[in-house]
């Protein structure tokens, strides 16, 4: 998983409330779990409109994207937060997320941000004008730089942290008890050698 540090990038802003997994991806897209390829499907019905955010030139290669509260309701596809980060969506800051959708996000090493409405308020403004204010995340500090300096703090989960600043999914996790799991088997297979598939004496 790649590792999240300091994200600077320009920040679209998809101006809905209870957005939900089947609009983020729609059901006739989720035929793989190749995590690649989904970008295409990101907001599909929704993209079929020229005027829609992400297809506005000022909001071209966004890597950050704003919403309203409640973000990623509806089922629970892994697929959602694969689409986002296809498209290039490494962050989502809102004021409120769906709490499956929410663990699913960072277990895919993307950063989501809860934020006061009021702040959601003032980095839509900014928003607007597209790639001429761009915004830095800073997941260390924990801080949002606006274009005009101010800085937002942000509260996140001490472990999920972690995690992202060093790049550790469920599996990086795992591997890093390696050493412990290869000991444990070592002495289990010396104790029970049928478990794997040696005979019995």
């Amino acid at each position: 998983m790649e590792k999240f540090t300091v994200l600077t990038g320009t920040v679209a802003p998809l101006d809905r409330a209870n957005v939900d997994t089947d609009q983020i991806i729609p059901k006739e897209y989720l035929s793989s779990i190749k995590r690649t390829g989904f970008g295409q499907g990101l907001f599909s019905a929704w993209r079929k409109d020229p005027g829609f955010v992400l297809n506005q030139p000022l909001y071209k290669g966004a890597s950050i994207l704003l919403a309203r509260k409640n973000f990623g309701c509806g089922s629970s596809r892994e697929h959602a937060p694969w689409a986002l980060e296809d498209f290039g969506i490494r962050c989502v800051i809102a004021p409120s997320f769906a709490d499956i959708f929410y663990n699913n996000a960072f277990k895919n090493g993307m950063l989501l941000i809860k934020l006061a409405q009021k702040d959601v308020e003032d980095l839509m403004h900014d928003a607007e004008l597209g790639a001429n204010a761009k915004i830095t995340v800073d997941l260390q500090k924990q801080e949002i730089t606006r274009p005009d300096g101010t800085v937002l703090k942000f509260d996140i989960d001490t472990f999920k942290k972690h995690c992202l600043l060093n790049g550790l999914d469920d599996i990086g996790l795992t591997l890093q008890k390696e050493k412990r799991i290869e000991s444990f088997e070592g002495r289990n297979r010396a104790e029970q050698p049928w478990l794997y598939g040696a005979t019995r004496i």
